[in-house]
């Protein structure tokens, strides 16, 4: 495949790209070069200017910051909050809701990402709620029939992943909203395998909430979240999950809870501001290299990923139709533990996930002869027997 791609031209941007072959922008996205300037403005700000930077913008950064973000989701100025992660976002929005006993159903899936649903599980029964999990039969995906069929009158909320993220399948989420509401059920949606590698549009989608970070496709490293509360839910509802920046007048110290509007109601207790200054520049840069590109670009690498794993019989855990395909393919290849651990012993970045295999996550700024390194390099490790070096070997991250 030829790399005549304009895309290419934002590989300068990202160091790490010099001395390894990155592809695992699914787990932690490359560092951008400008990083490091941002973050000596927090270290000047601190130095400078002491505890007067409260007041010359660090106060405002989780609404300003995610400013920044609400292009790449469709949504306006003022609706977008950072937090540091989305499981925290998305039991505030849990806690904002009441469940009756009537309506007391909250939704997930058997591959929403664990942490979320490690905290819903346990949060859910302090508020009164249910939780009903629908299984997959795959894996790999989740039946839209039997999602919607778990969704009745009985469901106050629907805390579901918009991309999954072993499989990298994309839910119905447009289909999913719309069968929602008709049940008189509300939808918050895990969006972080999805914000970054394709287009977003939360008005489109119809959801009420929606949660994302940086850590990933958007090159923003870790610490950096944001939810997104259509305005209606803004005006309608309050998180029990929150802190003094929530407050209409914080500075105040009342004793009683005021909600301050809009994106602001979302925050919690004082903003972790270095991880703020670091989520900047990710975003930006792909706002200029825009989402309907990359995701082009997504569907092609991935496509291409799918068809050299075909060749040399390697089994796939991801959709093989594109439109249902995020940006990630994993290749459950025998050894997968120990190829993979190979593989990044030879720059070669990826990572494993048990039950999915080696997940292969190219993004806007590789190259496709990267592309065929990594399966090239899956051929040698398994014929030369050079997993073998790494038997036995365990690690909680690879």
């Amino acid at each position: 495949m030829s790399d005549v791609d304009p895309l290419l031209a934002f590989r300068a941007e990202f160091p790490i790209l010099e001395r390894c072959c990155y592809l695992v922008s699914n787990s932690l996205g490359a560092m951008p070069r400008a990083v490091p300037d941002r973050l000596a403005e927090y270290v000047d700000a601190w130095s400078e200017r002491g505890v007067r930077a409260w007041a010359e913008g660090w106060w405002e950064m989780p609404v300003t910051v995610g400013n920044e973000m609400a292009p790449l989701i469709g949504a306006y100025p003022g609706e977008v909050a950072m937090v540091p992660t989305v499981t925290l976002a998305q039991v505030a929005v849990l806690s904002a809701l009441d469940y009756p006993r009537e309506r007391g159903t909250v939704v997930m899936t058997a591959l929403d990402f664990p942490s979320v649903r490690y905290a819903i599980e346990q949060m859910a029964p302090r508020l009164g709620a249910r939780v009903e999990v629908v299984p997959s039969d795959d894996g790999i995906t989740i039946d839209g029939d039997r999602l919607c069929a778990a969704i009745t009158e009985r469901t106050r909320l629907v805390a579901i992943s918009h991309v999954l993220f072993r499989s990298a399948s994309i839910l119905d989420v447009q289909r999913i909203c719309s069968h929602a509401h008709a049940m008189g059920a509300l939808v918050s949606l895990d969006g972080y395998h999805a914000v970054g590698v394709m287009p977003v549009d939360v008005r489109a989608i119809g959801c009420d909430f929606y949660s994302a970070g940086v850590l990933k496709w958007l090159c923003g490293g870790p610490g950096g979240s944001f939810l997104w509360a259509s305005p209606a839910m803004s005006a309608a509802h309050t998180p029990a999950l929150t802190g003094w920046q929530a407050h209409a007048r914080p500075f105040a110290f009342a004793d009683q809870m005021d909600y301050a509007a809009g994106a602001w109601r979302w925050l919690g207790g004082t903003p972790v501001v270095p991880a703020l200054y670091a989520n900047l520049e990710g975003p930006r840069l792909l706002g200029r290299a825009g989402m309907q590109a990359v995701r082009a670009k997504s569907v092609r690498q991935t496509s291409q990923l799918i068809a050299l794993a075909d060749a040399r019989g390697y089994p796939v855990s991801a959709p093989r139709d594109a439109p249902q395909r995020g940006g990630t393919v994993a290749c459950d290849v025998p050894h997968a533990a120990e190829v993979a651990r190979t593989l990044l012993a030879r720059d070669v970045v990826i990572d494993y996930r048990p039950g999915a295999g080696i997940r292969v996550a190219p993004h806007f700024y590789t190259s496709n002869a990267e592309v065929e390194r990594a399966v090239g390099e899956i051929d040698d490790i398994l014929r030369t027997g050079a997993w073998r070096a790494f038997e036995g070997v365990r690690s909680t991250v690879i």
